[in-house]
């Protein structure tokens, strides 16, 4: 086992050079600006490509998307939705069962940028693990929003949802909105670890629900090479995910990552420098296009 380092992406640098240890990070970063970007050309530059936000848009005027977290919450509030919105959810769900549902959670939600800040900063101040919280929490607070909706009448969610705050206050100036995302940040810097990501936020609980079954996965296909370096467990945002594709009896747990709290935010395949890891799909071996791509990415 060779010594750690404070940096993870440190020895990866090294051995397959800056651009192969970030890419998929730098990816997901291009993916979330420029969906929020794409919401924002409308009021900013009257430039309509996609209109709303994260919970219901239109997209170049014909494609609709709608979350089916909030359409889920209206239907238990007993409102009664737009037919729009019943063929945008379908529409999102179709794509998560694709690719995952928490990767809503690594390439287009806005405040994982904000957590994912507190989180480096909480390394380099080198503040302790914190406050541990059960993993159940995020369902238990899923189950309650929905409860609540139904008692109250009202998409309870949306009146603390950080996601939504963050996207009206970009627009229309932060506000009060920035004591709630501040509050978030502040939480996963000093109380706990990756705290709201990976133990309260109800919207990934939910999409981790929608995407249980999902195509692409990650798969530790490589694992024989593993050196037990350990970076892929400090850099990955629910690093129990990592523990039986990597470690587990070869003959009992396959290489591929089925847990549905994975993120594919593909931090294990930039930091590994044995090549470990890569995309896959839940049924075998790594597919064409997928190889291809990870190929033409690489410097």
């Amino acid at each position: 086992m060779k010594k750690q380092n404070s940096n993870p992406s440190a020895e990866a640098t090294l051995v397959k050079g800056w651009w192969a240890a970030h890419h998929w990070l730098i990816l997901r970063r291009l993916s979330q600006c420029t969906i929020l970007g794409l919401f924002l050309l409308g009021p900013f530059a009257g430039i309509w490509i996609a209109i709303g936000n994260l919970n219901s848009s239109l997209i170049l005027g014909i494609l609709p998307m709608s979350d089916p977290y909030v359409l889920l919450q209206s239907l238990f509030a007993r409102h009664t939705p737009e037919a729009a919105a019943f063929s945008g959810a379908l529409v999102v769900i179709v794509l998560y069962v694709l690719v995952g549902g928490r990767t809503y959670c690594a390439w287009v939600c806005p405040m994982n940028v904000v957590t994912d800040i507190a989180h480096r900063l909480r390394t380099r101040l080198g503040f302790e693990s914190g406050q541990r919280l059960s993993k159940t929490t995020r369902y238990w607070l899923l189950a309650m929003t929905l409860i609540v909706s139904a008692v109250t009448g009202t998409i309870i969610w949306e009146v603390l949802n950080p996601v939504s705050m963050l996207h009206r206050g970009l627009i229309y100036g932060m506000g009060t909105a920035w004591g709630l995302v501040l509050a978030v940040f502040i939480f996963d810097l000093v109380v706990s670890r990756r705290g709201w990501c990976g133990h309260l936020c109800p919207v990934g609980a939910f999409y981790g629900v929608l995407g249980r079954a999902s195509v692409l996965r990650v798969s530790a296909a490589g694992r024989e090479r593993c050196n037990d370096c350990m970076d892929c467990f400090r850099v990955c945002p629910e690093p129990q995910v990592l523990k039986l594709p990597v470690h587990g009896a070869a003959n009992i747990h396959g290489p591929v990552i089925l847990s549905p709290n994975c993120t594919n935010c593909g931090r294990c395949i930039d930091v590994c420098t044995k090549d470990v890891f890569r995309f896959a799909t839940r049924f075998g071996p790594q597919s064409k296009a997928i190889e291809y791509f990870i190929k033409e990415t690489q410097p």
